[in-house]
């Protein structure tokens, strides 16, 4: 068997979620990768062996059953031991919708390691990730299919360890989230927001940024564009049309929010993502 077995993708189509990179690996003895950023998330199973991960300050010593998570742009080092290198399988993820389901997994954002309870069940959901690997529409719904699996093995560990509260600032947070994402298309505002789930605007934003990391105008503008992006690859509408098809009504407005999010304006969105397909 190969020490190392993986699957990348440099180009997704599921702006909810989507699959960057997963694998299986044995570790060769002192084999590190850091110290470095990632630009989406990522989570090891640890399955055999020892290692170690750092992140900001903190060494953690990890063994079988532990599984650690790495977020967007933190700055973390992992290595295997010296002596009894670690064996891991691993999944790197983003989308509009990643943040939301990481929060509701073990970890924490001051435990970014978590000891599972159903290994064989977490190992099994992350190899199957990766047997569904490929390029074509059929194997990324069917790679994206089983990480929903398997961070709803972890939701449930989440829960089996502390029942969250209907109440809860975390619940709040998921019923403004299943709002957006049933009218974004309206012309809905932070007020709609915040009246659908009961609270205050100044409430809304401050659970938002504590569970989130981003202001709810922030992310409903964000979940827009993404939704945006998805109607401009299908070739199928005008940017006007597309425009007011995620909830803008002036397509100038949302050329300036959309160049402002991805870089380049919605008329040129394609030819940028062709021209890194190619390379």
């Amino acid at each position: 068997m190969e020490a190392k077995q993986s699957f990348r993708q440099d180009y997704t189509d599921h702006v909810e979620l989507s699959i960057f990179n997963c694998g299986h690996e044995l570790c060769q003895p002192g084999h590190t990768w850091g110290p470095g950023i990632r630009d989406h998330y990522l989570i090891h199973l640890v399955v055999a062996g020892r290692g170690s991960f750092h992140i900001q300050d903190k060494k953690y010593d990890l063994g079988p059953g532990d599984l650690f998570l790495v977020k967007p742009n933190q700055l973390v080092t992992y290595s295997a031991d010296s002596e009894e290198p670690w064996e891991y399988y691993w999944v790197g993820f983003n989308g509009a919708c990643a943040n939301r389901l990481v929060q509701q997994t073990p970890f924490g954002a001051d435990t970014p390691v978590y000891h599972g309870q159903d290994i064989p069940l977490l190992q099994e959901s992350l190899y199957n990730i990766y047997l569904a690997r490929g390029l074509d529409p059929h194997s990324e719904a069917l790679m994206v299919g089983y990480l929903y699996i398997f961070i709803s093995h972890l939701i449930r560990e989440a829960q089996a360890l502390e029942p969250r509260s209907g109440n809860s600032s975390s619940q709040y947070v998921l019923n403004a989230i299943k709002f957006i994402q049933f009218y974004y298309s309206h012309d809905i505002s932070i007020d709609d927001i915040a009246n659908s789930v009961g609270v205050s605007r100044s409430h809304l934003y401050r659970v938002f940024m504590s569970n989130v990391g981003q202001s709810p105008i922030e992310y409903l503008t964000a979940y827009r564009i993404g939704e945006a992006c998805h109607l401009l690859k299908t070739g199928k509408l005008s940017v006007a049309e597309v425009a007011v098809s995620v909830g803008f009504f002036d397509q100038f407005y949302f050329s300036r929010v959309f160049k402002k999010q991805m870089g380049v304006p919605p008329s040129r969105y394609l030819e940028r993502l062709e021209k890194e397909h190619r390379e």
